[in-house]
């Protein structure tokens, strides 16, 4: 007669499959939630840079009776460093350019300064997350003249359209 020979330990191949496809699944859950914490410690980063250089610029305006003169991306804080701030911070996920910044001159609308002095500025940091809640709080400067790209109310600080994702502050 035939004899059966009992099963040995182990796992069948669907059993396998299963627990490879359940652990596929977790890993994604896992990464998806990396992502979001992830910017969010960016957008930290940005806001705690930005408060550092407002820190750095308002030092920098104390012994020069004016802030430094600058435009748009990348901004050449010219003599901030080291004797203000040791360095100037870059964007996180950027580091080839820096925060956005321009020299203003304060009136009831802000106009360009070109020369010293300079008593205002806008300084400004694109966020990845539009719920950011600092983005409630923060100034929300336009477009200041037609040759101007750094928007505090668009998208990432540019004249481009979308969410208010850009942090922006003045003095």
């Amino acid at each position: 007669m035939f004899q059966y020979k009992s099963r040995r330990g182990g796992f069948t191949l669907i059993e396998l499959l299963v627990v490879i496809a359940i652990i596929g699944i977790l890993a994604s859950i896992v990464l998806a939630s990396l992502n979001s914490a992830r910017q969010k410690s960016r957008d930290a980063r940005r806001i705690a840079d930005i408060k550092q250089i407002q820190l750095a610029l308002e030092l920098y305006f104390d012994s020069s009776r004016s802030y430094p003169v600058g435009a748009e991306s990348g901004a050449n804080f010219t003599g901030m460093a080291p004797t203000y701030i040791a360095t100037i911070p870059v964007d996180p996920t950027n580091l080839a350019t820096g925060y956005q910044y321009k020299s203003l001159t304060a009136g009831a609308t802000p106009t360009d300064c070109t020369a010293s002095p300079c008593n205002y500025y806008h300084l400004g940091a694109s966020m990845e997350e539009s719920g950011n809640t600092a983005l409630t709080g923060d100034r929300d400067l336009g477009a200041l003249g037609i040759t101007d790209n750094f928007d505090g109310l668009n998208g990432a600080c540019d004249a481009s359209t979308g969410a208010d994702t850009c942090y922006d502050v003045t003095p």
